[in-house]
């Protein structure tokens, strides 16, 4: 087995390679990946949604949607890790099973596709934090006011957001979107975005499947929950993510500081960060760490001192302090 080096320069990213903290085995291992856990994780979403769907069903009281709601909508947020996942090409070992299960159990029932998605998603980390980068309209306006943040919060709860991210979704699908978006994203010159009704097709197809099996159960009313989730509380939990990974990062040229891991508590993995996405600033290191090793590389970047000076915030309340406080 090779030896790392350790107690490398902390000062001079650009002369330092943090690669060199780590031995060829160890990055042979962090970049395997196990098909097992890609079943496993799609397996823990969908149990997680039907099990807050049971539970409306068993106590269909307000407490109990409201609650159903909110994992519901976190477990929205973790299909789209997953689709991610796919997009790096880490769910499964085989590509065909990678897209096809990335696409039809994790992208599709949440209105998005692996393919544009993995085009738009490569610009991102080619430009991270510069005007190249696609993400930068979401990270660029902050910090904001309190009284800002709060008009957010209660749009995305009150469905606000979501409408709108709907009609546009829906708009850049058939090809009538305005603007940039991730259709069109890291294309080839003269090649054309896949755009048109038939995008709509296997969305409307596997929410149909969801719909016939809660009706099989007698409970078809429970898919409004799916819905509903879409539109509000997966709004929120996609905005704090944002937040979170890249606003307020300390320098957009710095690869150990123009993004951000979160520590995150047990709550906080179940309701905002689902899947290890609290770890982004190791997924961008190196993009092809599985998710659920993403905690074993930080660790060993911990241990050798390479994330001394890096983006590490201790939980999610005080980003979103920090990224609401700007004085009104």
């Amino acid at each position: 087995m090779s030896t790392p080096q350790t107690n490398a320069p902390q000062t001079d990213w650009e002369t330092w390679n943090w690669r060199n903290s780590l031995s060829a085995d160890e990055r042979r291992e962090l970049l395997e990946v196990d098909n097992l856990h890609g079943a496993l994780s799609l397996g823990l979403n969908w149990a997680l949604v039907f099990g807050a769907m049971a539970l409306v069903a068993w106590a269909p009281n307000p407490l109990a949607i409201v609650v159903a709601l909110f994992v519901i909508g976190a477990r929205q947020l973790g299909f789209a890790i997953l689709m991610h996942e796919a997009a790096h090409r880490t769910l499964f070992r085989s590509r065909g099973l990678n897209d096809w299960a990335g696409n039809w159990l994790a992208a599709y029932p949440i209105w998005a596709e692996v393919e544009p998605y993995r085009r738009y998603h490569l610009v991102h980390h080619v430009h991270t934090g510069t005007e190249k980068d696609p993400d930068l309209g979401l990270i660029t306006p902050f910090p904001i006011t309190r009284a800002s943040f709060r008009r957010k919060v209660i749009r995305d709860l009150s469905g606000q957001t979501g409408i709108k991210q709907a009609k546009a979704v829906f708009l850049r699908d058939i090809g009538h979107g305005r603007g940039r978006s991730q259709r069109d994203q890291g294309m080839s010159r003269g090649e054309q975005a896949d755009v048109g009704w038939h995008k709509l097709v296997p969305v409307a197809a596997t929410n149909a499947v969801l719909l016939a099996l809660l009706w099989l159960v007698g409970q078809p009313a429970l898919y409004l929950l799916w819905v509903v989730a879409w539109l509000t509380t997966n709004r929120l939990f996609t905005r704090i993510r944002s937040i979170a990974e890249h606003a307020l990062t300390p320098n957009a040229a710095d690869p150990l500081n123009n993004t951000r891991t979160t520590l995150a508590s047990p709550w906080e993995r179940l309701f905002i960060a689902p899947n290890r996405v609290n770890y982004h600033l190791e997924h961008h290191m190196i993009m092809t760490v599985p998710h659920y090793k993403l905690p074993r590389f930080h660790a060993l970047l911990r241990e050798r001192g390479v994330l001394d000076h890096a983006c590490v915030a201790h939980g999610y309340l005080g980003l979103l302090k920090q990224a609401a406080s700007r004085p009104d």
